[in-house]
């Protein structure tokens, strides 16, 4: 399936770890497409950046079970790509946000 790079990355994981990981060693996490493969993601931050991307890793989010009163129901997993780039490169959309 050939998806557009802005199909590709859905959002930016704005969490403490994702944070601690930019800092530490240069690596921005990202929500992307259930469909989506490492290629695609390589090439879609690449692109939409303008930036070098060393390594890609994905990982599957799973669904947790969520209970409000007596009403059970789960949440939908996701897909999450931690991708590691060039040093000295960096992605503007996370630099103004502080945790």
């Amino acid at each position: 399936m050939s998806l557009h790079p802005n199909e590709v990355l859905l959002a930016p994981v704005v969490s403490e770890k994702s944070y601690a990981q930019i800092e530490g060693n240069n690596t921005y996490s990202f929500r992307i497409h259930p469909d989506a493969h490492k290629t695609q993601v390589r090439h879609a931050v690449e692109e939409l950046f303008e930036v070098t991307v060393l390594r890609v890793n994905i990982s599957k989010v799973q669904a947790k079970p969520k209970r409000r009163g007596m009403h059970k129901g789960t949440k939908p997993g996701w897909k999450k790509a931690i991708v590691q780039l060039k040093p000295g490169d960096s992605i503007e959309i996370f630099t103004g946000a502080q945790v």
